[in-house]
């Protein structure tokens, strides 16, 4: 089914932090430049006094060189260090890669209830990509019951954050009535608004449900959609 092959690459998605310029650190300044230039060495060694000193974002930009071997060889168990002392100190995106770490068993045991746990903990603070993965853990009841209820929940999260994966999801889920009232305008509502952003993807799948609702329902589903978009510019 299309909702579940989406699913299953939410499920496999690891997106890992690039170098942001959070920190007015002059190192740090100077890292992103390196970085950005493609000097990955030069930026390695800059950030790495910063992560030894402490500084999250330089512990979670380690952590994804270490992971991707950008500067340095790539070591799984170093990049789960470094995303690890980030995420225990709050920092959403490390609890993201860190999850997601445990999801493939990469430097650490592979752990889904731990994964879960990570994406839980950065979903909690609003993390839109952490929310996506605990749905997606919600619906296939990986790590957790099986619970559409909680499944359509976080998706939704992240569906109102602007999420095209979470928003054709939601749309599919109110296509079949999982989690939610079966509600073929609500989604078509997703679906169309999911096409908006990633046509090739999800078009086909909002037309299918176009094709089960009166012409009347299609017009108060893109009445709806474009509400949404005009109150989320």
């Amino acid at each position: 089914m299309f909702a579940h092959r989406i699913l299953r690459l939410l499920s496999a998605l690891v997106v890992l932090v690039g170098v942001s310029a959070n920190v007015s650190a002059d190192d740090f300044e100077d890292a992103v430049t390196a970085y950005a230039q493609g000097d990955y060495e030069t930026a390695f060694s800059l950030l790495l006094p910063l992560a030894e000193r402490g500084e999250v974002n330089s512990q979670t930009q380690i952590g994804m060189m270490y992971y991707h071997g950008l500067g340095v060889q790539q070591d799984y168990n170093a990049a789960a260090k470094w995303f690890r002392l980030a995420a225990e100190r709050g920092d959403g995106q490390a609890q993201v890669n860190l999850g997601t770490l445990y999801s493939l068993g990469q430097g650490v045991p592979q752990n889904d209830k731990e994964a879960l746990k990570w994406f839980l903990l950065a979903a909690e603070t609003g993390n839109v990509l952490a929310q996506s993965k605990v749905a997606v853990m919600y619906y296939d009841g990986i790590g957790v019951p099986q619970n559409y209820t909680q499944a359509a929940k976080w998706h939704r999260l992240a569906a109102e954050q602007g999420s095209a994966g979470s928003q054709a999801i939601l749309g599919l889920m109110y296509f079949l009535g999982e989690g939610v009232p079966q509600d073929y305008v609500q989604a078509h509502m997703w679906l169309n608004l999911a096409a908006a952003q990633e046509p090739e993807l999800y078009a086909a799948s909002r037309e299918s449900v176009a094709s089960k609702m009166t012409p009347t329902q299609v017009e108060e589903a893109q009445r709806l959609a474009r509400e949404w978009l005009e109150s989320h510019p």
